[in-house]
């Protein structure tokens, strides 16, 4: 039987290597942090966002989340608007120079992502995988041990 701990530790330890290495690579070729990336995929994934729903989908807090987001805005990758249903949050969207770097950055990603996924696994061993690993996300994301946004009404 697998050494559960084992196995976290190995999760982890690959988890921090990959994320250097693709936060790396991007920082280079497109001066975008991966943690930028994996927002403004997000955000065009849904066409807009309020910080709350950036915030759970990232597992930061809403206070990390809405300095985040000023980051991007301050870089003219996101902008921020009133929320017509709730005046008391705002909603992001991408701005123009905000989907061209995501989308210059998506194939930097793919091919770092082959490089340390696609070229040691199966294509049925990462079908597997993305099937594990989503069924994890989602029993955790289903415990309020794991959520770590500490929000009050107005970030909803």
């Amino acid at each position: 039987m697998t050494d559960l701990t084992a196995l976290f530790t190995d999760l982890v330890r690959l988890e921090t290597r990959l994320y250097n290495a693709l936060d790396s690579r991007l920082k280079a070729e497109h001066d975008l942090p991966l943690g930028q990336f994996e927002f403004l995929r997000f955000v065009d994934a849904h066409g807009t966002a309020r910080v709350f729903d950036l915030a759970r989908e990232m597992a930061i807090t809403v206070g990390a989340t809405s300095k985040a987001v000023d980051r991007l805005e301050a870089a003219g990758r996101i902008r921020r608007t009133a929320n017509p249903s709730d005046r008391r949050s705002s909603l992001v969207e991408l701005t123009q120079a905000g989907t061209e770097i995501l989308h210059a950055a998506t194939p930097t990603v793919q091919a770092e992502l082959q490089v340390w996924i696609g070229s040691v696994l199966r294509p049925a061993d990462v079908d597997q995988l993305a099937i594990s690993l989503s069924m994890l996300r989602q029993r955790a994301e289903l415990d309020p041990r794991t959520d770590r946004h500490h929000s009050s009404t107005a970030d909803r």
